[in-house]
């Protein structure tokens, strides 16, 4: 009998019609056991067997689609569970993180004595990170988790670039780099979307471009790219000369706890959750992102969202696109390229800055600056001569030691053979 049904007077000719429709109903047997199966009734055409009941026992099938179900459950009360401890975690983590940040903070406002600046700079900034990377995770957790909501609120766009830039700016020029932020005319003035989230992907992709980056310059670009009514794309654009990524590793950037190798996290950091993170807000904000690079030779992320214009800002805003054709990846850093060219007169003039910085540093007992001007000037000689690139590498290593003699001596035979 059908499901529902309770038997009685119920006629299987009431239920079946014979029109080949599958029935799922309890069949019995003779000796008054039952088991689940799909009914199916036709009409023969036959005067002797009008009729033609056919019956398939599906009970084992029930049974498998019962244990799924049950699977599916279990594995989403799992994930339940999972975020739920994720974070509470991180919630319970950030407290005695900022306890010691803040007490941190206090202390360096009365301490005099150089040496132990230094050391409450150091656990200031692992206190830094560590909030950094719980927001990340409590980030990833609410995004698997399918909670994660965007706040649309009308804002000031030009006033959230300028904010992230002189976020930026201080790391990026202490590491000798070039910063250049360009936003296109055409892009309203004030917008409504999320201006937390399109700073967090932001400040993300600018981080790496820092990050990875020794010699030349960090740009960021933003241009309105379409329009439909009210709502405009925005298309953004970083760029940086640094060591750039082999077309092969490209396809690991966007997945969760990745890096492109372990090489990678050992010497720069980092979870690989950041861009795995960003690529699902700009997907949640109705754009997506992409990646274009070659080893050595820089970096270009971009990607598009979609924002609404206020209704007292639509009779401003020109219902029109820019004249926009990507730049090709190579055509974004000539000037740069002919930097890391050996010999070239951009690349000589900049080895002999990098090493001026280094020496400075070196005078100011600044060493962690020291070894990134060191870093850009072994970037720099690469494809310079053996015995230039040898030296080079030889000044980096002594930088690492906080050997001045050394460096001293370096400096000065580096300069003979360059100037020479």
């Amino acid at each position: 009998l059908p499901e529902g049904t309770s038997g009685g007077n119920t006629n299987l000719d009431d239920i079946l019609h014979y029109d080949g429709s599958i029935h799922e109903m309890m069949v019995y047997r003779k000796n008054k056991t039952c088991f689940r199966a799909q009914v199916k009734g036709i009409k023969t055409g036959d005067f002797e067997y009008p009729f033609l009941i056919m019956i398939i026992n599906i009970s084992g099938v029930y049974s498998l689609k019962k244990e799924i179900e049950q699977v599916k459950q279990e594995s989403t009360d799992v994930d339940k569970v999972k975020n739920e401890f994720v974070a509470n975690v991180t919630h319970e983590l950030r407290t005695p993180v900022n306890g010691i940040l803040g007490n941190t903070n206090i202390l360096l406002e009365s301490e005099e004595d150089t040496e132990k600046i230094k050391i409450l700079h150091t656990i200031e900034h692992g206190c830094k990170e560590m909030n950094n990377l719980i927001n990340s995770i409590l980030d990833f957790s609410k995004l698997e988790a399918g909670k994660f909501t965007l706040e649309y609120r009308k804002f000031e766009f030009r006033s959230m670039i300028d904010y992230v830039k002189s976020t930026h700016m201080p790391k990026i020029t202490e590491k000798g780099l070039k910063f250049f932020v360009t936003v296109s005319p055409e892009v309203p003035e004030f917008v409504i979307g999320d201006e937390l989230r399109i700073g967090q992907v932001l400040n993300n992709l600018l981080s790496n471009a820092c990050k990875f980056t020794h010699v030349g310059k960090v740009s960021l670009e933003v241009l309105k790219t379409a329009q439909d009514n009210n709502r405009i794309e925005l298309f953004f654009m970083v760029l940086d000369t640094g060591i750039g990524i082999d077309k092969s590793d490209l396809d690991k950037l966007f997945k969760s706890f990745s890096q492109v190798d372990a090489s990678i996290s050992r010497k720069y950091g980092g979870t690989g959750l950041g861009l795995n993170i960003s690529k699902q807000l700009v997907t949640l904000m109705g754009g997506n992102i992409t990646v274009d690079s070659e080893k050595n030779k820089g970096t270009m992320f971009s990607f598009s969202i979609w924002v609404e214009i206020p209704d007292d800002e639509m009779d401003s805003v020109k219902n029109s696109l820019n004249d926009f054709k990507p730049a090709g990846f190579k055509d974004m850093s000539q000037e740069e390229d002919n930097m890391l060219v050996y010999g070239s007169v951009e690349n000589l003039e900049e080895i002999r800055t990098q090493l001026s910085k280094i020496i400075l540093c070196v005078d100011m007992d600044n060493w962690e600056k020291a070894e990134n001007f060191s870093e850009s000037l072994k970037q720099l000689t690469f494809n310079a001569p053996k015995e230039i690139k040898t030296a080079a590498l030889r000044l980096k290593m002594a930088v690492q030691k906080a050997d001045s003699d050394k460096i001293n001596a370096v400096y000065e035979q580096l300069k003979v053979l360059i100037d020479g």
